[in-house]
């Protein structure tokens, strides 16, 4: 009887610890991604443009990311926290704008915003419900234009190459905070300039300097495709 009785124990006290680490360890800051249209579209995947029309040749939002100091990262926290286009409704031109799909077959963009809730936003619940997720990625990119930041610095989008290094400085030197920087390929193997990341406080309100760079690869020059 003692035997069963110290194992309930021993089971509550587990079950207590874990609950305690994952509140402690609910996150640390966000990744706020964007990518350039040009270059998800330069692949051998090609790409669909959503049923609202060719987005602008501009930066487009994948996702606002909930990670961890030491590079891993929450995912799929809340099964029941299903997305709901209703909370969003005012706020879906905003997003077919800035927030594009660029996945096949053509659609609206539905898919897209709901597996970034379900899988990345779901694990911000603790501070941001569904709507003040979608809405505080819109404002972080109305705070950095990275295409005028890069044009200023003489990186256009016209298919010529780039050192990459000039390219973080150029962003580093108008934001303040060091990017990431991740590379996709091109049907001729060419390594191109394909998503930028940028750290965020949890409070998703202010950029800060990364606790830890994706570790992407990218080639020393990059090309900036056309779109």
């Amino acid at each position: 009887m003692k035997l069963i009785q110290l194992s309930i124990v021993v089971k509550l006290l587990i079950i207590q610890y874990l609950s305690i680490l994952c509140v402690s360890q609910d996150f640390d800051f966000f990744y706020f991604v964007q990518q350039w249209p040009g270059s998800y579209c330069d692949t051998k995947h090609s790409c669909c443009y959503p049923k609202s029309g060719k987005p602008a040749a501009d930066f487009g939002i994948h996702g606002l990311w909930p990670n961890y100091k030491d590079g891993l990262y929450p995912s799929n926290c809340d099964p029941d926290s299903v997305f709901e286009k209703s909370q969003i409704s005012d706020l879906i031109s905003d997003l077919q704008t800035n927030w594009p799909t660029l996945s096949c077959p053509s659609n609206d963009g539905t898919t897209f915003w709901t597996h970034e809730w379900e899988k990345h936003g779901t694990c911000s619940e603790s501070e941001l419900d569904q709507r003040e997720y979608f809405e505080a990625a819109l404002k972080l990119k109305e705070k950095t234009n990275l295409l005028q930041i890069l044009k200023n610095a003489g990186v256009k989008p016209d298919d010529r190459f780039y050192d990459l290094d000039s390219i973080r400085d150029a962003i580093k030197e108008a934001t303040g905070f060091t990017p990431g920087i991740e590379c996709n390929v091109d049907p001729e193997h060419n390594s191109q300039l394909y998503q930028i990341y940028m750290c965020v406080d949890t409070s998703a309100t202010e950029f800060i300097e990364c606790p830890v760079l994706p570790r992407k690869r990218c080639a020393s020059r990059v090309q900036f495709p056309r779109f």
